[in-house]
C-alpha cells in the first residue's frame, strides 16, 4: 500500500528534476525556482499537491484542483518507476482522497491523445474517455487531448 502526504518544499525541488525519455519528455518540469518566479506548477497556490511513497521511494505525485463542476486530477509518476503499476494505484488513491475533500464531485483527467500508456493506466483505474479529443495549448505546448472521467462505479466511494 502506498502512503501519501502533502508535497513538501524539498519534494517540489526533487520532482521538478525528474526527466522523462522521449516521447514523454514534454512532461519534464521547469526547475522549481522558475516555477516560483512564474507562479505556476508547484508554486501555484491554487494547486493541491500530494506525493506518494512506496516505502522510502518517492514514486509519484498528484494535483487535485477543484473546478466548478468537477475535480481536475493531474498525475506524475517518477520516471524510474513508470510501467510498474504505480500510476494506477496513485490514481485510485487520489480519487478516494478527492471524494473525501470534495464530496459529490467527479474526478476528471485530461490526457494527450498519443499517450496510450497513460490512457491505459487511467482506464485500469476506472476512467473512461468522454467526448471527442480537443486541441488545447498548455504551458508545455499545443496538443490534442482526451477528457477522461470516472466511470459511474468508480465514483461511488
Amino acid at each position: 500500500m502506498l502512503l501519501y502526504h502533502k508535497v513538501t518544499e524539498e519534494e517540489k525541488y526533487l520532482i521538478s528534476e525528474w526527466k522523462y525519455q522521449e516521447p514523454y519528455s514534454i512532461y519534464n518540469n521547469i526547475p522549481y525556482t522558475e516555477q516560483i518566479q512564474k507562479h505556476r506548477g508547484f508554486a501555484d497556490l491554487q494547486n493541491n499537491y500530494y506525493s506518494y511513497y512506496d516505502g522510502e521511494k518517492l514514486v509519484g505525485y498528484v494535483n487535485l484542483k477543484e473546478k466548478e463542476a468537477n475535480v481536475f486530477l493531474g498525475v506524475g509518476v517518477n520516471p524510474d518507476f513508470c510501467d510498474q503499476g504505480y500510476g494506477q494505484q496513485i490514481v485510485k488513491m487520489a480519487c478516494i482522497l478527492s471524494h473525501k475533500q470534495y464530496p459529490n464531485k467527479k474526478v476528471s483527467i485530461e490526457v494527450r491523445s498519443w499517450n496510450i500508456r497513460a490512457i491505459k493506466c487511467y482506464e485500469k483505474a476506472g476512467f473512461v474517455i468522454v467526448g471527442m479529443p480537443v486541441i488545447k495549448t498548455t504551458p508545455m505546448g499545443p496538443g490534442e487531448f482526451y477528457n477522461m472521467e470516472e466511470s459511474c462505479q468508480q465514483a461511488l466511494y
